[in-house]
């Protein structure tokens, strides 16, 4: 995936001048040791130049970690730290930055070799609110240099979101279909948090699609396609069309990506689409996903967005689906009840035409979109991935705007299970505990759209630092709570 950045965590250690400098300095080193074994080098760099005592060292270290190509930054107390000066280095430096301190090692060493981190990181905060200055703090923020070394590696997916939206710019083709209200949202909180966005008709989208006619490349892109699908191409007569349609896309990108790093798309896929370009785009949708491209169905925004988020989060390829339909009985009795722990309520059936990646379906065909074929001709509707999706742990999530232009999120961890659909579409027996409070408390109640991004993994404690990094308040970043924690909508009578 090269449409993801490249984490370099700056290690700066810093110290308060009425404690031993060598304290930060012996604990950072050990600090980078720690983490130099377990996980390598790529990640960090420690910098050498100084210990932060004083705001010249902190420009000093500053311009240190820049040179060397850091985008996030760990500030890490080896002793008590000089509150002003470590909280400037965090607020001049342009990237995510992180908080930890190092706990005392030994009994026999509690008077010139304590260092009283776990006091200076409470005043390091305060520090940090005074300025309004967005800083990363672990659940556990002191620790040996082990256990902080860990810390850091937790940081990187989450640093990888925040450099990523930096950078992020998301084309969308548009607008979106009729009566699909609930995908469309105010789009000024892509602004605030540092996104672009190029809005582009359908029209553009077909001259450009259009000029791509006898592209020289498509035959080869073609055979790709052939190779990916292998016995699921049901329809190879419409594989150069898609092709060409892929090329306009990744033209288009480089194109029009402008100064950003990394491009996100919101993409039409009806109801003119069909008709017009002969096809439908789901298989190409998947393809680019595939690329670290997440591409979203309807012109879903912030569907997108939460894509790609997720797609830096769990560096694999993410999808798009539904919220769609209730497992039916039978199907629950038969497969279901006494097999896996879940109640029936906990079920439900994530589906959308044909837009997830064949590499988390179980096996795949790509052939007609049935929905579209109902009202159209077949032959118009050809370009869908149809197949259930792998079983395993997922995450189901959204960050979202609302009509008020207020951000908002939601995460819930369960897994999809290994059940047959028995249906058709990109579509899987999905498992989240509680859910039917959790549809009822939070999708319903906060008015979240039917669009839920789906990572292939349990990455709720990264999304959840995220959100709260970009700015969702506590109160709207929701969850699914467990039995007996009740939601403040929720009747306790009931």
């Amino acid at each position: 995936m090269n449409n993801l950045p490249q984490v370099k965590i700056g290690i700066v250690a810093v110290s308060r001048d009425c404690f031993p400098e060598s304290l930060s300095v012996n604990r950072r080193k050990a600090l980078v040791a720690a983490y130099t074994e377990k996980y390598g080098t790529d990640a960090i760099y420690e910098c050498p130049v100084c210990i932060v005592e004083s705001e010249i060292h902190m420009v000093q270290a500053l311009e240190d970690i820049r040179k060397n190509g850091c985008n996030a930054l760990c500030v890490y107390l080896g002793n008590f730290g000089p509150e002003i000066s470590e909280t400037l280095l965090a607020k001049h430096f342009d990237g995510p930055a992180m908080f930890i301190a190092a706990a005392e090692e030994s009994q026999n060493d509690l008077v010139g070799g304590r260092g009283d981190a776990y006091c200076g990181m409470l005043n390091a905060s305060y520090n940090l609110k005074l300025r309004n200055v967005k800083a990363y703090i672990p659940e556990n923020p002191v620790g040996t240099a082990a256990e902080c070394a860990d810390r850091i590696h937790e940081f990187i997916p989450i640093a990888r979101a925040i450099v990523g939206l930096s950078d992020l710019k998301i084309i969308s083709f548009g607008p979106r279909p009729l009566n699909f209200l609930a995908c469309n949202a105010p789009i000024k909180q892509l602004y605030n948090l540092g996104v672009e966005i190029e809005e582009n008709s359908e029209l553009d989208l077909f001259e450009a699609f259009k000029k791509h006619d006898g592209d020289e490349r498509i035959p080869a892109k073609v055979k790709e396609m052939e190779e990916e699908l292998g016995t699921g191409n049901r329809k190879p007569e419409v594989l150069p069309k898609l092709a060409q349609y892929e090329l306009t896309l990744l033209d288009w990108i480089e194109a029009h990506k402008g100064y950003r790093k990394y491009v996100a798309i919101a993409g039409k896929c009806w109801p003119a689409f069909q008709t017009q370009f002969g096809f439908v785009p789901c298989y190409v949708n998947s393809r680019l996903t595939g690329m670290g491209i997440p591409v979203s169905c309807e012109v879903d925004i912030y569907g997108c967005l939460s894509e790609f988020i997720g797609t830096c989060v769990s560096e694999d390829i993410v999808t798009l689906l539904d919220i769609n339909n209730t497992v039916p009985d039978d199907m629950y009795d038969e497969a279901i009840q006494g097999k896996f722990t879940y109640t029936h309520n906990d079920t439900f059936m994530g589906f959308h035409c044909g837009n997830t990646n064949t590499k988390k379906l179980s096996s795949c065909s790509m052939k007609y979109q049935m929905i579209m074929a109902r009202t159209l001709p077949e032959e118009v509707t050809q370009g869908t991935l149809e197949g259930d999706i792998i079983p395993g742990d997922i995450t189901f999530y959204r960050l979202q705007s609302t009509a008020d232009n207020k951000l908002r999120a939601y995460i819930a961890q369960g897994e999809v299970l290994p059940v047959a659909t028995k249906s058709f579409g990109g579509i899987g027996v999905f498992a989240i505990p509680e859910m039917g409070r959790f549809y009822r408390h939070v999708l319903i109640e906060k008015n979240y759209p039917h669009h839920g991004a789906v990572a292939f993994g349990h990455f709720g404690k990264a999304l959840y630092e995220v959100f709260k990094y970009i700015g969702v308040p506590v109160e709207d970043l929701n969850y699914n709570q467990p039995k007996g924690v009740l939601y403040p909508t929720e009747n306790p009578f009931a």
